[in-house]
């Protein structure tokens, strides 16, 4: 009987590891005047460097400098492949990051040049043509239950490690189930922007050849038209968001097909789009009347939504 043949190896840039820690003692005053002991989260300047090109300054915790940068420059469409990247250095002295490819890319004044302010903390940048992006994007349309959305945000309460120490910082999460429909979190990312924190998932997914149509996508930030954007371009079919929507966020989502529930938090979401996808199967009781309009379901196991 035949060997199996070997894989060939795949090509992994040469990186350094220098990631920061994320919060610092500092003494603040309180209310009554009394000094107390407490953290801040820390922010720092990381300026992109690509192929001795100036690219963008982003604003960071710095946790995850090397994931950051290989998610942005894979997100904004910068590099076409990692087998492109040869290598990328952090030099916190010097504030930079310096990524260098092997054949370095010759159209970057054609992508630098269609460039759109988004709506990110510390301003998002969106390089290229987005109506173009959005042409191509499309994600699966996995079946979502209920009980698994209450299972994962119970399982996330352990997370936000530096936002409970300092505040200041938006948490994003790639997350799974097992086989016995446990969750579990790949990656769990905390910075200054969400937008960030997202970008350092996608450079890890990339970088680990992580395929995201079995994965939800969590934050703690609003879903904007970057946000869904980014996980679409992770191939992630579900968002959950502790946070809303804009409308725009919401536009691209039905235009793509990501799953977009947010106000996500205890036994309460709301899912803007998507709800038809969702198997009803853990239905919580009902509220005191406010005087609202509400929408019934049955008391049945896997009613689902109406489309």
């Amino acid at each position: 009987m035949a060997g199996k043949v070997k894989a060939e190896p795949r090509h992994l840039p040469e990186m350094t590891n220098a990631g920061l820690r994320p919060a610092h003692d500092v003494i603040a005053v309180d209310e009554y005047g009394n000094q107390r002991a407490g953290q801040v989260a820390g922010e720092r300047p990381l300026t992109l460097y690509l192929d001795d090109r100036e690219i963008v300054t982003l604003m960071t915790l710095g946790t995850h400098p090397e994931m950051l940068t290989l998610g942005y420059l894979l997100n904004q469409r910068l590099v076409p492949c990692l087998e492109s990247v040869d290598s990328i250095h952090v030099d916190w002295d010097k504030q930079a990051v310096t990524v260098d490819t092997f054949e370095r890319i010759t159209d970057l004044d054609e992508k630098l040049k269609h460039r759109t302010v988004t709506s990110g903390c510390g301003q998002g940048t969106v390089f290229g043509r987005m109506g173009e992006q959005i042409e191509k994007l499309r994600v699966p349309q996995t079946e979502i239950h209920q009980s698994l959305i209450y299972r994962l945000l119970d399982y996330l309460n352990d997370y936000n490690e530096v936002y409970r120490q300092a505040g200041a910082v938006h948490g994003c999460a790639l997350c799974g189930f097992d086989e016995q429909t446990a969750p579990y979190v790949d990656l769990f990312v905390e910075d200054v922007g969400r937008h960030n924190a997202a970008d350092s998932i996608s450079g890890h997914m990339w970088l680990n050849a992580t395929s995201g149509e079995d994965k939800w996508f969590y934050t703690t930030g609003r879903l904007t038209s970057e946000m869904v954007i980014k996980v679409a371009q992770m191939g992630i079919p579900v968002v959950l968001s502790r946070s809303g929507v804009t409308h725009k966020g919401l536009e691209l989502a039905q235009t793509i097909g990501v799953a977009l529930i947010a106000r996500a938090k205890g036994k309460h979401f709301l899912a803007y789009h998507g709800a038809e996808r969702i198997l009803f199967d853990a239905i919580p009781p009902e509220r005191p009347h406010s005087g609202k309009t509400k929408h019934s379901h049955s008391k049945h196991d896997s009613e689902r939504a109406p489309v």
